[in-house]
């Protein structure tokens, strides 16, 4: 199975390009020009490295949040695109599974991804590595930082990673102590979408074009604006 997947979520894009269980390439890009001005070419530039055409995509993943509104939007445009036009499934992987699943490559037991979700507030969840995969222990969702760093589990080593570091570590550091680990990972997670979404295509959870809905865990500011 040939497995195209797409991440737009945060600022630094990538897609990568998997074969069965072999990543045959990865693109990650991190820069001042929008999504929608590299995505497309750095897809057919990793399609061209291989000698691939986009006619040869089995199944689709793409990055469906939480993470950049105007991100998800390019993201899961370019891939409903795509899909619609070759009648093959989608896999919506959540982005925070996929950073877990980065962090938890390392061997950490409990890991944290964490992204700033911008007024005031964090997308968060927290998974422990288990036999059968990664499992929620605190579900995925939109938190003010306090309101999720009380629930983390006091004296069990965690390791952190994403975004949210960034505007909230001072206050995750006075909850988690001498217990927060932040092993440096890349920001770029292509890779670990198409693992997922090949997992989630095998077992019938991939959907079509029109399926193909975000992630979000909250309304976005225009939304709440036609509301108010």
């Amino acid at each position: 199975m040939l497995v195209l997947a797409v991440d737009t979520t945060t600022s630094g894009g990538s897609v990568a390009l998997l074969e069965d269980e072999t990543l045959l390439g990865e693109v990650d890009v991190e820069s001042a020009a929008t999504h929608s001005a590299r995505l497309l070419r750095s897809v057919d530039f990793l399609l061209g490295t291989q000698g691939r055409d986009v006619r040869e995509v089995d199944a689709f993943a793409v990055a469906a949040g939480p993470g950049s509104f105007t991100g998800i939007r390019i993201g899961l445009g370019a891939v409903k695109a795509l899909a619609f036009a070759s009648a093959k499934p989608v896999a919506p992987v959540s982005t925070l599974l996929a950073l877990a699943v980065k962090l938890s490559s390392g061997g950490a037991r409990l890991v944290c991804p964490l992204l700033d979700a911008k007024k005031g507030e964090i997308y968060a969840g927290l998974f422990e590595a288990r036999r059968s995969g990664l499992a929620d222990v605190i579900p995925q969702g939109a938190y003010g930082p306090d309101a999720f760093f009380a629930q983390l589990p006091p004296r069990r080593i965690i390791s952190f990673a994403g975004s949210g570091l960034a505007a909230y570590r001072a206050k995750l550091l006075s909850y988690a102590g001498d217990k927060a680990r932040f092993p440096r990972r890349s920001p770029f997670i292509a890779a670990e979408v198409a693992r997922i979404g090949r997992g989630m295509i095998l077992e019938g959870q991939g959907v079509g074009a029109a399926g193909l809905e975000p992630i979000y865990f909250r309304r976005s500011q225009a939304e709440e604006t036609c509301r108010s």
